[in-house]
């Protein structure tokens, strides 16, 4: 599953919810605003305190600088080295430069984000429910049912 708050403050109340048992955690921010990419810290912390993981210096976080296609590349305010140079600085959170608009970069970024939620489930031990026979006492199939 992947739930999008959008970057919404208001949806910080429901952050327990929505990131606790969390794989892996995908920050994205705009290339042409400045103050999206400042939020980023916050957001990464505000994950990490929500989230409680068991291991916070090594959850997976990814991320996404989107809206490179805006303006032809006019527009935009943070540059790729700087927000490499951000993730670096929190233990080479691995960066991607996309266009949602354009599909640029978006398939190999959910392909990262595939692996290390993948990677991160593999130490949790996984939950399967108890089987439910949902067929009938009569073992003879009902009339029309091809299953």
């Amino acid at each position: 599953q992947i739930w999008d708050t959008a970057g919404e403050e208001r949806f910080q109340s429901l952050g327990v919810a929505f990131y606790r048992g969390a794989d892996c955690c995908v920050l994205v921010y705009d290339v042409n605003f400045a103050k999206s990419f400042e939020d980023l810290n916050n957001w990464r912390e505000e994950f990490l305190i929500q989230a409680s993981p068991s291991d916070p210096e090594n959850f997976p976080f990814v991320v996404i600088g989107n809206k490179i296609d805006v303006d032809g590349g006019n527009s935009r305010v943070v540059s790729e080295k700087k927000a490499r140079a951000w993730c670096a600085s929190k233990g080479n959170i691995p960066y991607y430069e996309t266009s949602a608009k354009e599909g640029t970069n978006v398939e190999d970024a959910f392909m990262c984000i595939t692996k290390n939620a993948m990677k991160s489930g593999e130490e949790d031990e996984m939950y399967l429910p108890d089987t439910i026979d949902v067929g009938t006492s009569n073992p003879q199939r009902s009339a029309g049912c091809e299953c």
